[in-house]
């Protein structure tokens, strides 16, 4: 379960191929659904046809979907019909998609805390792993707080990075998760730490309860720093599809929140979920993952994911 962190083959390093490859690798399946829509060199009205049933099975969603044909039904007829319409929709879908882009940057407050929600099987846990590495690798000091109070593996699984990494991870068996965050933040203010990357237990929207509780933990954070958290991150799981636009509004209503991570997009038919979600409810997509490895999470940009999902 936590090979992750534990260790990596040997000849991985030497045969990782790029990351642009591996995302379009990643979006393949998303990619086949748009590739026979454009097989012809027009786009007449059967053309456009064909592309708005490949957009709605992408997971495109229906406002975004007719935004897109009505943006390269004008842009087709700026060009006089002369156009190569992949690469008309390959500049819609980037002017559409373009507004997400917004790196992560720890400027600031010391320590510069992060919280992390989501629903069960996001990927939270894992993400925060590959989000430490990713700060360590800016040369910033990181602690990791185990708000997840609940589920004793993802307890484990921080614990098991933090050995492993030089990490410090404050955690409580069954504790209450708010109190978690309050010490951590002391522990990293205490140790001069740069990051607090801070884990919550799995959640649906539809559980109040649960949501009134990571409300409380986020005023908890609060009162510890005034003006943390700096970054409020929802992580999604591609494959859920136009779901997960109901998870970025619903956790944003409680959150208020700064950025989203896209984990799972490798082997998904419904990468399109990200034009959804620039069109209907737009946070910045901080990053995206397609891939189990350490360094499969990176930061989103606009026209390299477009030209994996499009070709």
């Amino acid at each position: 379960m936590f090979d992750l962190f534990k260790r990596k083959p040997p000849a991985e390093a030497a045969e990782k191929k790029p990351w642009t490859e591996r995302l379009k690798e990643g979006l393949s399946r998303s990619r086949e659904k748009l590739a026979g829509a454009l097989s012809r060199r027009t786009l007449d009205a059967e053309t456009l046809e064909a592309l708005e049933t490949a957009l709605v099975t992408a997971d495109v969603g229906m406002p975004a979907t007719r935004h897109l044909l009505d943006d390269l039904s004008a842009r087709w007829k700026r060009s006089g019909g002369d156009a190569d319409p992949k690469a008309v929709l390959r500049a819609a879908l980037t002017e559409l998609l373009a507004p997400l882009e917004a790196p992560l940057v720890v400027t600031g407050a010391r320590p510069f805390v992060i919280m992390l929600a989501g629903v069960n099987g996001a990927g939270k846990t894992t993400s925060i792993g590959k989000l430490a590495k990713h700060f360590q690798a800016q040369g910033l000091s990181v602690l990791l707080a185990a708000g997840d109070t609940f589920r004793a593996a993802a307890r484990e699984q921080l614990t098991v990075w933090g050995d492993r990494n030089g990490v410090a991870v404050i955690a409580q068996e069954g504790g209450d998760p708010a109190a978690v965050m309050f010490d951590a933040i002391a522990a990293a203010r205490a140790r001069g730490i740069d990051v607090v990357l801070a884990d919550t237990a799995g959640r649906l929207p539809t559980q109040l309860n649960l949501m009134d509780e990571i409300r409380k933990v986020r005023r908890v954070i609060q009162k510890a720093d005034p003006t943390a958290p700096h970054e409020t991150l929802l992580v999604l799981d591609a494959n859920t599809g136009q779901n997960a636009l109901a998870q970025v509004q619903a956790f944003d209503a409680a959150l208020q929140l700064t950025g989203l991570i896209l984990t799972k997009l490798d082997g998904t038919a419904k990468g399109g979920v990200v034009a959804a979600i620039a069109k209907q409810h737009p946070i910045p997509l901080k990053y995206i993952g397609v891939g189990e490895g350490v360094d499969d999470l990176r930061p989103f940009v606009a026209a390299e994911f477009v030209e994996a999902l499009v070709g």
